[in-house]
């Protein structure tokens, strides 16, 4: 069985990434040289034919082919969540860890990098996520999980792509951000 994931700097790549080296999955790193056009280049075109990052290719004779290729990043968690055999196997769980997932790639992201949406859903959004957050608890389960991943991952951009932002009004945001920025996982893959 083998793991390639195919990612450029500073991208979305960092949440699959992240996730692999904290369920301490091996894997093989390939860093597309974005600003050449690497990612438009054939070669990864027929890995994910939109020429977007990140994208994983696992080789496994088990597989139908022998092979996945998967792109999106909520895609690419949810399956190494399930590869990982580290997840809840509850139905329920597995629904609500992708609702977070989902929840991340979509509402959260959007509020955080559209203008126009950061503007009017930020606020609302950060105030909810606070609340949520406040108990230190996992987003799901008992134990840090691909939701978290998800979840964590886009806040801990905050300080990397907003620095001047303030986020006093959301403490317990403040606190997963640091325990995020803490762990020895998150800090090999985003230094």
């Amino acid at each position: 069985m083998t793991l390639t994931l195919y990612g450029g700097a500073r991208s979305r790549a960092s949440m699959p990434r992240w996730y692999l080296e904290e369920r301490g999955m091996p894997y093989a790193w390939v860093q597309l040289d974005m600003a050449a056009g690497e990612h438009r280049g054939e070669a990864f075109r027929a890995i994910n034919p939109f020429a977007k990052v990140p994208a994983l290719v696992h080789d496994d004779p088990s597989l139908p082919g022998g092979r996945l290729q998967l792109f999106e990043s909520g895609a690419i968690l949810l399956y190494l969540a399930e590869l990982s055999g580290q997840e809840s196997q509850s139905a329920a769980d597995r629904a609500q860890a992708a609702q977070w997932v989902l929840f991340a790639n979509a509402t959260l992201a959007t509020a955080l990098f559209v203008p126009s949406s950061r503007e009017r859903e930020f606020g609302p959004l950060m105030t909810v996520l606070d609340q949520r957050l406040a108990d230190g608890r996992p987003l799901v389960g008992d134990a840090w999980g691909v939701a978290d991943c998800a979840v964590e991952a886009y806040l801990a951009y905050l300080p990397v792509f907003f620095p001047d932002l303030d986020l006093s009004a959301w403490p317990a945001v403040v606190r997963r951000i640091a325990d995020v920025q803490s762990r020895p996982a998150y800090r090999r893959v985003m230094g």
